[in-house]
């Protein structure tokens, strides 16, 4: 085939003229959508699919001065990456709503100090446009870091500073201390009366919020709410064995648990049947997250829903405001009681 023969790529101005709108509402479109109303948005979306337009992220690069690429930044060990469930269903929509955008997403995990420092260089250096943080622990210094570098950053979950306050970072995160009270009602409503918790770890928000939401329902029950009835674990499913077998050690009379992610649930369900507890009819056992291990193994969890989808769309959303000029903001979704064989 010959030079004059061969298709030449299509250009901005062929989507323009497909679109039926100028080349400025392209260009406007493809930089983020501001001033574009929906239906020339339609439409340019459309006229891209069906000239099979491409961008060119370098020559838009030169000229915006973005990367026209996020980073979703996991402060945890790697191994948590493929333990808990709840990170990879979270990367998962993250990477879907930004596809949306025609935003490729970058994976990065920061869980060591040196890990650290080479992130904090990579982004700070213009690699990528803004950061989807997560991180579950109090006082991580990886947000104050990147937002004093002036680094768009949206962080799941409420971010909490040193001093025990929630950061001035825009963050969106489900209402763990509802979602707590929920499944503790629901487990009062049994007729349970001696409900211990398997508590998450006190250094992060989750860990926090879900124990002051089971003390909140027992204490408006008039039942008892302890310190002996409360067990830490690091949201493993090896912490939520350790931490059930010292409770029913501790505090043998136990009827039900409230236990602070489904992943350890699992644990304290090993735990309870090594103990010869029937589930539920000896002791009934509440999770949170309605992650996949809630429905990994029998019983199946009754446990609490967080809304993944919503919330990877609205840090999302919430990340692309910021890149645009917009200023911080704070997303709490609501939570679902989901119930099933465990109690």
């Amino acid at each position: 085939m010959s030079g004059s023969e061969r298709r030449r790529p299509p250009t901005i101005h062929d989507v323009a003229r497909e679109a039926g709108v100028s080349r400025g509402t392209v260009s406007r479109f493809l930089n983020g959508g501001h001033n574009v109303s929906p239906g020339a948005a339609d439409a340019v979306r459309a006229a891209i699919r069906r000239t099979g337009y491409v961008v060119n992220r370098h020559a838009r690069s030169l000229i915006t001065g973005r990367s026209d690429s996020v980073a979703f930044l996991l402060t945890e060990p790697q191994e948590k990456l493929f333990e808990d469930p709840n990170f990879n269903v979270l990367l998962r929509g993250c990477t879907q709503a930004l596809a949306a955008h025609d935003i490729p997403l970058l994976l990065m995990i920061a869980g060591t100090p040196a890990e650290r420092r080479r992130v904090v260089r990579y982004v700070t250096a213009g690699h990528v446009d803004g950061v989807l943080l997560v991180s579950s622990h109090t006082g991580d210094p990886m947000a104050e870091q990147l937002t004093k570098a002036g680094i768009p950053v949206v962080a799941s979950g409420k971010p909490i500073d040193r001093s025990g306050r929630t950061a001035r970072i825009a963050h969106v995160a489900a209402d763990d201390r509802e979602g707590a009270r929920d499944i503790v009602r629901h487990l009062v409503s049994l007729g349970r009366r001696r409900i211990a918790t398997v508590a998450g770890p006190p250094d992060t928000p989750g860990g926090v919020d879900r124990l002051a939401g089971w003390r909140e329902v027992l204490a408006e029950a008039g039942l008892p709410a302890g310190d002996d009835l409360v067990a830490h674990g690091d949201y493993s499913r090896d912490s939520g064995r350790r931490a059930a077998a010292e409770l029913l050690e501790r505090t043998p009379d136990v009827d039900a648990l409230f236990v602070a992610s489904d992943l350890m649930a699992r644990g304290a369900l090993a735990a309870l049947e090594r103990a010869g507890r029937r589930v539920p009819d000896d002791v009934a056992v509440g999770g949170f997250d309605d992650s996949p291990a809630a429905v990994a193994g029998l019983p199946e969890l009754t446990t609490v829903r967080q809304p993944w989808d919503r919330i990877s769309s609205e840090m999302v959303r919430v990340l692309l405001g910021l890149i645009g000029g917009q200023e911080p903001s704070a997303v709490i979704l609501p939570t679902e009681l989901v119930r099933r064989q465990s109690a």
